[in-house]
């Protein structure tokens, strides 16, 4: 008969078996050689970022070496952490907690990529931690047993200047480049299609030279086209191409490809700027005022100025030749207030073609108001005028048109008819919006819609488009043009490429698809919607993505004809008519400069609740009067509205919430780095006081409005 109880010599077996288990077992004896390993812990804490000195014990001295992946104890938790250094003795006098366990013996951290992560950590008030985790792909075992790829025998051949033949400079800067130099240059690229063989020809002179070579791009459209540029010029196995798409195990695959010198080059978004490239002797950044390059989580680094801590001469690049770090190449249809401050202060040469070249690459810009106007009276003020209806019409005889829309969407505001009041939605007020022909009104915070909308203000009942989108468009140009073909490319659905059959592409910014052969004309429509945006970039960006769109365009010489819908006098207008990115980009930083205002200075925005934004400030004022730092204008804290608190405003129903608020310090650039410093020691004091209302701190915001 079963009592569920155990016999009394099973009972006894079970109590011994668990003594057995609790009696603490022998510890290893520490390491014959360096027995002292200083760990990066993956701690969010601002007030522990430092490292912390481990015990390796004798079992883990030829896993634990710099770069590893570890296990240890901290605060009374295992966490993670890589391996900087190792060491002979601790200036810490209590007894070292071993090393839990060496979870990969991979020395996936080099020392480059750690002192840059350290740099990158100081220059935007972040931690270490969190820049490691943009920096070091998560672990994928599988990937990590598979035997490296072979390395190419053959090589790399010094290339012939191609199309570099059309800039001044350009052969020399190859030349540069293949002789081991580090070259600094930032470069207005030519209209046309051919810079990915530019960026290609620019990474197999490096590879020639001996060493490898980095190049950043927006999005994975633009990896795809340089990645085919590589394997064109260099061949299959020299590079790989890094981006979020690939899965984990495919990402990490090549990440390890790299960092074992399988391969030398690499192309990718944003976050490939930390990939460990070995002796690295090109850093090579396209389209650097694109938004895509700004990181969106802490601590914000934007992948450019990662690029040029990369490239600047202040011993990260410890690890290639002589120490020789390695050269820059800051490219772009357009130049950025950033890359001129580069050539302004000589730490950059100009690269741009002569002017001759440049009109001979370059579409004819023009306004819709050029030209005889007897039969449009108010082309300036139309959205499509005659003209550029005319000009369409003619260009479809020979090719595809692009038609350039700021807006996605049907119609994605609208407003009273009778009084010009913008349609609110009466449950969250958030903003209408049609998205779709013969859609009712629906909210674009809430989603809720249906007939019935009565303007608050006066009691209208029929709302009317305020703004057009790219759907509405593409709809009204198909009835336009009904012969044509309209085909539409956004970022949620963009094409890659279009082919030389006439069509209508309908397009908003940085989607525009390539076409075979250039478009036969352009259309830019609503300039003012880009150059409204409160946005200290605003006129930067408004040419940066109509130089992009006409740059798709046949030269002039072909035919190619690029028609902005707007008034000549907007700004920005008279340098893409001209295509003089540099005289653009100097004149944003002439204007900049007396407001002291970026790149001059450093700025940086903290947001979060008003009583947490004070204290921070406080903190930053007592840090930099102890330091005897002068010059650094700390603000007060401004409330935010509703609107402005978050992207698409406020969750319906978020009335109970803390006043936000946001405060702006600006800093000259000689007390940049301190700013920064201050900032991070108000973080680790917030930190310290375990403050639990979250503080955003952001160092030169792409956002500044």
């Amino acid at each position: 008969m079963a009592t569920g109880v155990e016999p009394p010599h099973e009972q006894l077996a079970l109590v011994r078996e668990q003594v057995r288990r609790a009696r603490p077992k022998p510890a290893d004896p520490p390491a014959t050689s360096l027995p002292v390993a200083r760990v990066a812990v993956d701690v969010p804490l601002a007030h522990l970022d430092r490292t912390f000195d481990y015990l390796v014990t004798e079992p883990q001295a030829e896993a634990a070496v710099p770069g590893a992946r570890v296990r240890v104890r901290f605060a009374g938790r295992d966490v993670d952490g890589f391996v900087l250094d190792r060491a002979e003795s601790s200036d810490h006098t209590g007894r070292l907690e071993p090393i839990r366990r060496v979870v990969s013996a991979e020395p996936v951290l080099t020392p480059e990529v750690a002192r840059l992560a350290r740099a990158v950590a100081d220059r935007y008030a972040g931690t270490l931690a969190d820049v490691l985790r943009l920096a070091v792909p998560p672990r994928h075992a599988a990937a990590e047993a598979e035997p490296a790829p072979p390395v190419p025998g053959t090589p790399v051949e010094p290339p012939e200047p191609g199309p570099w033949a059309r800039y001044p400079d350009g052969a020399s800067y190859l030349a540069a480049l293949t002789a081991g130099s580090a070259p600094r240059a930032v470069w207005a690229a030519l209209p046309g299609d051919a810079w990915p063989d530019e960026i290609a020809l620019a990474v197999q002179a490096t590879l020639a030279g001996g060493r490898g070579a980095l190049v950043i791009v927006p999005d994975a459209r633009d990896v795809a086209r340089v990645d085919t540029a590589l394997t064109e010029r260099l061949g299959p196995g020299r590079h790989v191409a890094l981006t979020a798409a690939l899965g984990p195990a495919e990402r990490y695959r090549r990440f390890l490809a790299l960092r074992r010198g399988a391969a030398s080059a690499v192309v990718g978004t944003r976050a490939a700027a930390f990939a460990p490239v070995g002796r690295l002797g090109l850093v090579v950044c396209w389209d650097d005022g694109d938004e895509s390059l700004a990181e969106q989580r802490a601590p914000y680094p934007h992948a450019r100025e990662v690029c040029l801590l990369r490239a600047a001469p202040r011993g990260l690049a410890a690890d290639t030749p002589a120490a020789c770090p390695p050269g820059l190449l800051l490219g772009g249809r357009t130049v950025t207030a950033e890359a001129m401050q580069l050539v302004e202060t000589g730490w950059a040469h100009r690269l741009a073609a002569a002017r001759v070249d440049v009109r001979a690459a370059a579409p004819r810009v023009r306004t819709a108001a050029d030209g005889p106007r007897a039969d449009d009276p108010l082309a300036a003020a139309a959205r499509i005028p005659s003209s550029a209806w005319r000009t369409a019409s003619a260009a479809l005889e020979h090719g595809p048109v692009l038609v350039q829309v700021p807006r996605v969407g049907y119609v994605p505001a609208l407003a009273c008819s009778r009084c010009r009041t913008p349609a609110r939605c009466p449950h969250c007020s958030g903003p209408l919006a049609l998205r779709a022909g013969g859609s009712v009104p629906a909210c674009r915070w809430c989603g809720r819609g249906g007939p019935g909308w009565r303007c608050a203000e006066c009691g209208g009942t029929r709302p009317r488009a305020v703004v057009v989108g790219a759907a509405r468009t593409a709809e009204e140009l198909g009835r336009a043009f009904p012969r044509a073909r309209v085909r539409q490319s956004s970022g949620e659905k963009p094409l890659l490429s279009v082919g030389s059959r006439p069509a209508l592409v309908v397009a908003t910014p940085g989607a525009e698809p390539v076409a075979e052969g250039g478009y036969a004309a352009a259309l830019l429509l609503d300039p003012v919607a880009l150059l409204a945006r409160p946005d200290l970039r605003a006129e930067e960006e408004a040419l940066r993505r109509w130089a992009g769109a006409a740059a798709l365009v046949r030269p002039a010489a072909e035919g190619g004809e690029v028609v902005l819908c707007g008034d000549p006098g907007l700004p920005g207008v008279q340098a893409l008519v001209r295509w003089d990115p540099f005289g653009a980009a100097a004149a944003q930083l002439a204007d900049r400069g007396p407001l002291g205002l970026p790149p001059v200075a450093r700025v940086a925005t903290v947001t979060g609740p008003l009583r947490s934004v004070s204290a921070v400030l406080s903190d930053v004022r007592r840090t930099l009067e102890g330091a005897g730092v002068t010059g650094v204008d700390v603000g007060l804290p401004v409330q935010l509205e509703p609107s402005a608190r978050a992207p698409g405003g406020p969750p319906p129903g978020a009335t109970d919430e803390p006043p936000a608020a946001r405060a702006v310090l600006r800093a000259p650039r000689s007390a940049g780095a301190a700013l920064s410093a201050a900032l991070a020691t108000a973080q680790a004091l917030r930190s310290a006081r375990r403050d639990a209302e979250p503080v955003r701190v952001r160092v030169d915001p792409l956002d500044l409005g």
